[in-house]
């Protein structure tokens, strides 16, 4: 009969166990470890207990996660002492303190153990003692482990990196916009664990759900799900149109606010791509999935599935087509092996949880393999057709006649799926991963893996010159409020006179490619001698454009001639950015632990009128406390600053990130932000 100990009290050792496991700045309240990787706890002895002895002593240790463990379902298990742990498995092994009233165990989790909340207990001759409670992550640093990274210059931008840049703009105006992953702030794990058990999947089936937690596919796509509240109680919700409610988008700058209000009182009002993708990205890399934000320029957005977007257009130019292409969309990637599709299909995977589509009856999409999305594998799970299309779709311009006949008047194979970006490991500059996703634009590979993915609708463009060449010209400065000039150019490359009426419109657009108000319109009936070129320009004033544009600060501009005689039409368009003020920031004094310094904000109005209800927004992790610091400023008159001060006190050492956003009823969006290194306290001799 094995000696029974008498335990006066545990410690989990949460310092040294938390550091050696990449998770301290957690903090040192709770013990957070990741799968396959030992961890140590203390066991102290009462005075008048027998001493541990490893042939004489013996007790069970039981893990348990969720509201319903189950051997079965791998969410208990027990397991006794071994001379020395595994890796393979749940195992333990224990040594006696040279004191001989402390036991050290040492415990190694499954590689491939349900992640979330455990119990952990003792079992001695069925006397029972809990140990407490810890959280088990998905572990990067695991060979074992679906989600193991080889680079540790990759775990640490990929999962510890709290954060980073999202791109946004056009092909041609890429811009990053910093970002606030915040995944080790006080409560956010514990909101990560919340949006698991308030899927719909855990409700139904808790024991199930919590079993399959094991695998990051599948966490994955419930994060997928549950970041947008379009079918379920989820994070976010989507607005694309007006906001007189809740948060604009372009006012958030971290995740850390989002959850936590999420967390608070449910949905949060609002989101839109990139916040969406932001905020899977902080829950995929709390739960330690390595996780990146991606950017596509020119995303389409293929609604019959056929892998084209047909453009069609009436007489007058108008669009009155479904499909659309998004001036920029936002996704995330995660790191993780494929075993259900292959070895091959290993590494990232991409997700959005940007509601579009629905998936198995469920607003959700991916995870897809990068690999499988390249080569054109489109029956891989999942949803790998429309990321295809998101990425590569062919693209066709028709024009429908009042007699209902389609004319072709354009079309482009290398218009989807440019630059597609994300923030380079280790830097805050752009990485261009395009070539993860797809061959080079018009390569024989490309080419090749579009038929083999599309198996009808193929497109063959037209290889020669075209006899008239439609192209528009764009002002040197256009920064919003200013007003500018834009032209649209007809070239005559054929040997005879070309008559034709010339269209010239100009809209806002949303980034998603939804167009609104017309900022200008001008026509005319030109007749263009061989060799020869027109203009027709525009000149785009504040006071019209000013009132339709969105946040974005966007305007569509679209050119068309048309000879109704012989039915040629030809047209050009342009997205054009309007530059947007800078936000000054100066930090004055020295930033350490602890210590107070001022952080000095200012922008300059450039619009032509008062900005009302102006305020800056600051966050940054170990500087403003856990949350936002709202500054409101109130009125700002035309081509005056805006200005504001702010008290810091860093409470971390760690290299920082201080983001700074501007807000007004006419200026939104406005972002800036400063590397911040936090000095350690002097030290004082006595």
């Amino acid at each position: 009969m094995s000696q029974v100990l008498d335990i006066e009290r545990y410690d989990l050792n949460i310092k040294s166990n938390n550091s050696s496991h990449h998770t301290e700045l957690c903090g040192e309240e709770r013990l957070i470890v990741r799968r396959g990787q030992p961890f140590n706890v203390s066991l102290h002895l009462k005075a008048e207990s027998k001493e541990f002895k490893p042939s004489e002593t013996s007790f069970t240790l039981t893990v348990e996660t969720g509201p319903l463990p189950r051997k079965e379902s791998g969410t208990k298990v027990c397991f006794g002492l071994h001379d020395s742990t595994v890796d393979t498995e749940w195992s333990a092994s224990a040594t006696n303190d040279p004191s001989g009233n402390t036991v050290s165990v040492t415990i190694n989790s499954s590689p491939n153990a349900p992640i979330g909340l455990y119990s952990l207990t003792v079992d001695q001759e069925g006397q029972r003692t809990s140990l407490g409670q810890f959280t088990l992550l998905f572990n990067a640093w695991c060979p074992r482990d679906a989600v193991y990274m080889r680079s540790e210059m990759k775990r640490q931008e990929y999962v510890l990196a709290q954060h980073g840049q999202v791109y946004r703009g056009t092909y041609k105006r890429i811009k990053g916009t910093p970002w606030n992953f915040g995944q080790f702030e006080v409560g956010i794990l514990d909101i990560c664990l919340k949006i698991l058990d308030d899927n719909p999947k855990f409700v139904s089936d808790a024991d199930q759900d919590c079993s399959a937690r094991r695998n990051p596919i599948y966490v994955t796509r419930v994060l997928s799900a549950m970041i947008n509240s379009f079918d379920d109680s989820g994070v976010l919700v989507g607005n694309w149109g007006e906001i007189t409610d809740g948060v604009h988008p372009g006012q958030w700058i971290g995740s850390g606010d989002i959850l936590r209000q999420w967390a608070e009182s449910g949905p949060v009002r609002y989101g839109q791509c990139w916040v969406f993708a932001a905020v899977a990205c902080t829950v995929s890399r709390a739960l330690g999935i390595p996780c990146r934000v991606v950017t596509n320029f020119g995303s389409a957005h293929d609604t019959d599935a056929n892998l084209v977007i047909e453009n069609l257009y009436d007489e007058d130019g108008e669009s009155i087509s479904d499909d659309s292409i998004w001036n920029f969309h936002v996704w995330v990637d995660s790191w993780m092996t494929r075993p259900d599709l292959g070895e091959e299909f290993d590494g990232w995977q991409t997700s959005d949880p940007t509601p579009q589509e629905k998936s198995e009856g469920v607003f959700c999409c991916g995870p897809a393999s990068l690999r499988a999305i390249k080569e054109g594998e489109l029956t891989k799970k999942y949803d790998a057709p429309f990321i295809f299309a998101e990425v590569n779709a062919d693209v066709v311009d028709l024009v429908r006649l009042s007699n209902g006949q389609l004319v072709k008047i354009g079309g482009s194979t290398k218009s989807v799926g440019r630059f597609i970006s994300t923030k380079a490991v280790g830097s805050d500059e752009r990485h261009d991963i395009t070539h993860q996703y797809k061959y080079p634009e018009g390569s024989k590979e490309e080419r090749q893996v579009y038929e083999k993915a599309q198996h009808h609708n193929k497109l063959q463009q037209r290889g020669e010159e075209p006899e008239l060449r439609l192209k528009i010209k764009l002002a040197d400065n256009m920064i919003v409020g200013s007003d500018f000039e834009v032209c649209a150019v007809l070239t005559n490359n054929c040997m005879e006179a070309k008559t034709c009426n010339f269209l010239f419109v100009a809209k806002a657009v949303g980034y998603n490619g939804k167009l609104g108000g017309s900022c200008g319109f001008a026509s005319d009936k030109v007749e263009v001698p061989p060799g020869e070129e027109r203009r027709l320009c525009l000149r785009l004033k504040y006071d019209s454009y000013g009132s339709v544009i969105t946040s974005d600060r966007l305007i569509h501009l679209s050119a068309i001639t048309v000879d109704k005689q012989t039915i040629d039409y030809h047209k050009a368009e342009k997205t054009i950015v309007l530059d947007e003020p800078v936000i000054e920031i100066k930090l004055v004094g020295e930033a350490t632990l602890y210590e107070s310094m001022t952080a000095e904000l200012s922008l300059l109005n450039p619009l032509p009128e008062p900005l009302q209800d102006c305020s800056f927004t600051m966050e940054g992790v170990g500087l403003t406390d856990g949350k936002p610091i709202i500054l409101r400023i109130g009125t700002v008159g035309p081509k005056q600053e805006a200005k504001a001060t702010a008290e810091l006190s860093p409470s971390i050492t760690t290299p920082s990130v201080l983001l700074v956003n501007f807000d007004s009823d006419k200026l939104r969006n406005i972002k800036s932000f400063i590397n911040v290194m936090v000095n350690e306290c002097a030290s004082t001799e006595i």
